[in-house]
């Protein structure tokens, strides 16, 4: 019996990116290598996934939709915790930077939009997943934040920092006219060892473990951020800098608190307050 063949995306480059072909040589290559690249340095490439007519649709797509970004400043540590004066002041936690982002919800997306036709390509999460190995996996369900674009100006970029969460998804869509190069030191720490010591060298500058991605608009990216201290570099010109973010998550059915997405997204909806088990007049300011 014939297979039935899929319906290819417009925007996706099938030759950098096979997705029709997940049996071929060139598709199980492929998964091998980036296996090979999250197990040695925690981070994997797939270049020009988007073909150029692509591209110019997720930039017009962000262009679009960039006046709904929720933008949000404050100073942080690369942990994300509080200052403790009980540690000597050149440590690790009690180094501070400025931090800004600017999220695009979810909801900017339409289904069959550039964006979100790319995630909901055939064989997409798929590919994610056996790149990734992780079981169980499930697309997240939070209506705000399953297909996101991050937004960067001109500016301190996003400063040195871990993770909260085991791995990211991401898709270059334009870069700024300068910087915004992605600096990663590779599992500098374990969930045994924090190794405050060379964390200080990378913060200070000093460290030869610190590796550079100049990522390019259609590049796709898996990283393992919990244990590896990364970075965007500062940004400078006028154009802004646009990647999308995918989210995959180990419950189904799984959206942020009412807390997270107010903080991220300027909003919440009623699901949040449900999964929640909260009144939604509780939060509302």
């Amino acid at each position: 019996m014939a297979t039935t063949p899929i319906t290819l995306n417009r925007h996706l480059n099938y030759s950098a990116l096979p997705l029709h072909e997940p049996g071929g040589a060139q598709y199980r290559a492929l998964v091998e290598r980036m296996r090979r690249s999250l197990a040695d340095v925690g981070c994997a490439v797939v270049n020009n996934i988007l073909t150029p007519a692509g591209v110019a649709a997720l930039v017009d797509e962000a262009d679009r939709v960039a006046p709904n970004a929720h933008h949000s400043y404050n100073r942080t540590n690369p942990y994300f915790t509080a200052d403790d004066n009980t540690l000597e002041p050149t440590h690790p936690k009690r180094r501070f930077y400025d931090r800004t982002n600017a999220f695009v919800p979810a909801d900017n997306f339409a289904t069959g939009g550039p964006l979100r036709g790319i995630h909901d390509a055939p064989g997409f999460d798929r590919f994610i997943q056996e790149c990734l190995q992780v079981e169980p996996f499930h697309r997240y369900a939070d209506p705000l934040a399953d297909v996101i674009i991050n937004q960067a100006t001109e500016g301190p970029g996003f400063p040195w920092h871990f993770d909260t969460n085991d791995y990211t998804v991401t898709l270059a869509i334009q870069n700024a006219e300068g910087g915004g190069q992605f600096e990663y030191a590779p599992a500098i720490r374990t969930p045994h060892e924090e190794n405050f010591d060379e964390v200080r060298r990378v913060l200070d500058g000093q460290s030869d473990r610190v590796r550079t991605l100049d990522l390019q608009p259609g590049d796709l990216q898996l990283f393992l951020g919990r244990h590896s201290l990364h970075r965007v570099a500062p940004l400078t010109g006028r154009r802004p800098r646009y990647v999308g973010i995918f989210s995959y998550v180990d419950q189904p059915n799984m959206v942020a608190s009412p807390e997270r997405c107010k903080q991220l997204y300027g909003r919440v909806l009623p699901i949040h307050y449900q999964q929640a088990g909260q009144r939604a007049d509780v939060l509302l300011d």
